[in-house]
């Protein structure tokens, strides 16, 4: 696979790894091998489900900031996201830590997400004038509402994992050591 992005697998379960510190930005040197990963897991009749996860101290806590103001290069994340959206064997994200920008809408294409209890998960873009980009704006007021939605879009305020659990952001909340 690639130093930032790798697959094991538990039996019928494959585990998508994204390991790019500190903060697990989608860069492009990401987005490119998980993009490749997700699509040959999808097409892996051996695999039954697929748990997207992050080493480090947090799940993705968004874009690269050093890609902004430059040509997009292929693909982006609502390339990534619409596939997870189409597997048809079930895609899980296991958050820890944030899942903040672009992270949160990677986890939104998941057909679940669960959360360690010390999670927040949010979309900050706005505190710096940018809208989210990934398709937060579309799938996160399917899950909690749009009241909710807007509240979190616009405040750019993360929420904890109980808050996301109640909402219906996240399926399942963990103590944090569980998914250690």
């Amino acid at each position: 696979m690639s130093s930032f992005v790798s697959v094991t697998r538990d039996n019928s379960v494959a585990v998508v790894t994204i390991d790019n510190p500190p903060v697990n930005a989608l860069s492009f040197h990401v987005r490119q091998p998980l993009f490749e990963a997700l699509a040959a897991l999808r097409d892996d009749a051996s695999v039954t489900a697929i748990v997207l996860a992050c080493a480090g101290r947090t799940f993705v806590a968004g874009a690269d900031i050093t890609e902004f103001g430059k040509p997009v290069q292929q693909p982006e994340l609502r390339a990534i996201v619409a596939l997870l959206e189409t597997i048809a064997k079930p895609t899980v994200a296991a958050i820890h830590g944030t899942a903040l920008g672009g992270g949160l809408e990677l986890a939104l294409g998941c057909h679940f997400r669960v959360a360690d209890q010390a999670a927040r998960l949010g979309l900050p873009e706005v505190k710096l004038g940018l809208l989210p980009g990934g398709g937060g704006t579309v799938r996160l007021p399917r899950l909690v509402g749009a009241a909710k939605a807007l509240g979190m879009i616009v405040s750019g305020t993360p929420i904890s994992a109980d808050e996301a659990k109640a909402a219906g952001l996240v399926d399942a909340v963990f103590e944090e050591e569980l998914l250690s």
